[in-house]
């Protein structure tokens, strides 16, 4: 026991210290994790022998609810809303159309028996969320046409469709007496059933309850997401469908105390996705590795060319998607840790097949990191699919500014009370400092002498607000259809403590009055007292 909590120490450590390192690097970094791990694994220089497939999936499953509760808690639906329906697709008839193309591969390209072929395609047939928003986030590439909210859904949301396959592949390979039909109603529905319901009462609870210890709600929440994933998967249900679809409600409702969450996952969902990859790396045998290198070659290459192209263009086209959209979602199907976690579980449950399936795929997910991860931005560039005037971050939850601080400007008008008055003359409250004067082409620093002119912009810092009890902020897109639609802001009937404070027209940042007309496709900031 000592000399694993002595590793663990070791390796979370390493981690921290080699994460700024491994972002710089053009490989995806959790690369460089799997690197460690078999650094530390027994044909490394350290060679420490760990062949516990168990205890490798008790660690991995507890930390792959962590990742897809924040990456369901980080999706920001109301961006996401365009493309909800095709990642809802790709998450589901995607999953079995790529689990069903391996399964025919595998069984013409490498003369494997039917059974095992689809077996091999249901662990493999989902996309790994970890390595997505890894991506994403490290490179800071936004996507056009919400097509990163695309890939963030639907590589969130896809693993307990493959999750679900593997279950039934594994009962009738060893022969169990199986109802499918029942099968998958009872995942799916117990699934969905727990994880909005968690998800409702554990929002309901952070909003009422008064929590006196500190860090209370932090706590409450993971304890939340555990319950989500433990409770469904105790009575038949597919506990990551429910993790992360409380993750979703809980991360697109309001209670307090978000922002000190938001850093925590961050934090926790960082170092747990270091740990699967680590551990994976030292679980594995890379001496066995060339044993399935070439098939595992075969089925990477299949995927990345020919399967996974057209599961996706068989989806996405009948919906009209552009050529060039469906080829970056194409390539970005990445696998990860998750069909690793599935492998552990074929192993775990004793099929007998032909190659080592834990090797296996392990390899296929190595190729698929390093290929297709390494260029995911080359080929959105190259597909000119690169949004340069978007930000990745506002497509999840959690997007924020790191300070505290918060920047406003003030136009200085010709019968402004402040024009023409040197700054130290200025009635301004304690904690607000003018930083920045632009005055036509140029940029002053100012003093308390200097003179405030008319046309002058001043940039403003002070505190943001934080008392998050009482006021709440969120946006509404105006969709086609949208009741306030055509209508001026004072005929609008919002309720008592809400404004509109901010409307976001294509480029244009309006600061709405009201007669403030709200047209398509406007976006609404609005704040809830």
């Amino acid at each position: 026991m000592n000399q694993y909590l002595l590793l663990a120490g070791v390796v979370i450590a390493a981690c921290v210290l080699l994460h700024r390192f491994a972002e710089k690097l053009p490989v995806p970094s959790l690369l460089i994790f799997i690197a460690l791990g078999m650094f530390f694994g027994e044909n490394g220089p350290l060679g420490i022998v760990f062949n516990e497939y168990a205890v490798s999936e008790n660690i991995c499953s507890a930390c792959l609810i962590v990742v897809m509760f924040y990456g369901g808690f980080g999706t920001n639906i109301h961006v996401a809303r365009p493309v909800a329906g095709r990642a809802f697709f790709l998450a589901s008839l995607g999953v079995l159309f790529t689990a069903a193309l391996v399964g025919i591969f595998s069984h013409y390209a490498l003369g494997l028996a039917w059974m095992e072929s689809f077996l091999i395609g249901a662990v493999l047939s989902s996309t790994d969320a970890a390595s997505v928003f890894n991506i994403l986030r490290s490179q800071k590439m936004a996507l056009k046409n919400h097509t990163d909210s695309l890939l963030e859904l639907e590589s969130g949301s896809n693993d307990p469709m493959s999750y679900l396959l593997t279950v039934v592949m594994v009962s009738l390979v060893t022969g169990q007496q199986v109802s499918v039909p029942v099968l998958f109603l009872q995942q799916m529905s117990f699934g969905v059933l727990g994880g909005l319901l968690i998800g409702w009462i554990s929002v309901l609870l952070l909003n009422r309850f008064d929590f006196s210890m500190e860090q209370g709600k932090t706590i409450f929440v993971f304890s939340a997401a555990i319950i989500a994933y433990a409770l469904p998967n105790a009575v038949g249900g597919n506990g990551y469908l429910s993790v992360y679809l409380c993750g979703i409600l809980m991360g697109n409702r309001y209670f307090p105390g978000k922002r000190e969450l938001v850093h925590f996952f961050d934090a926790v969902t960082g170092i747990s996705q270091m740990m699967i990859f680590f551990l994976l790396g030292l679980l594995v045998t890379p001496v066995e590795l060339p044993q399935v290198l070439l098939p595992a070659i075969l089925i990477m290459v299949f995927m990345t060319v020919i399967g996974r192209p057209l599961a996706v263009s068989a989806i996405l086209l009948p919906l009209r998607s552009s050529l060039r959209q469906i080829g970056i979602v194409s390539w970005a199907g990445l696998r990860g840790v998750a069909s690793i976690v599935f492998a552990i579980y074929v192993i775990l449950h004793q099929v007998n097949m032909t190659f080592n399936i834990f090797n296996l795929v392990f390899c296929v997910v190595l190729l698929s990191l390093g290929l297709q991860g390494t260029l995911l931005p080359w080929v959105a560039g190259k597909l000119g699919m690169i949004d340069q005037c978007a930000d990745i971050q506002k497509t999840f939850n959690d997007y924020q500014e790191d300070s505290n601080i918060s920047f406003v400007k003030i136009h200085v008008d010709a019968d402004s009370g402040m024009a023409h008055k040197k700054l130290s003359k200025l009635s301004l409250p304690t904690g607000f400092l003018i930083v920045v004067i632009i005055r036509g082409e140029e940029n002053i620093i100012p003093n308390g002498e200097t003179e405030v002119l008319p046309g002058d912009l001043l940039v403003a810092a002070a505190r943001e607000f934080e008392n998050r009890r009482n006021l709440y902020l969120y946006e509404i897109s105006i969709d086609k259809g949208h009741k306030w639609s055509g209508k001026k802001l004072k005929e609008l009937d919002t309720g008592k403590g809400l404004l509109v404070v901010l409307v976001k027209r294509h480029d244009e940042t309006i600061i709405p009055d009201g007669n403030t007309e709200i047209c398509l496709d406007d976006t609404l900031v609005l704040a809830r007292f």
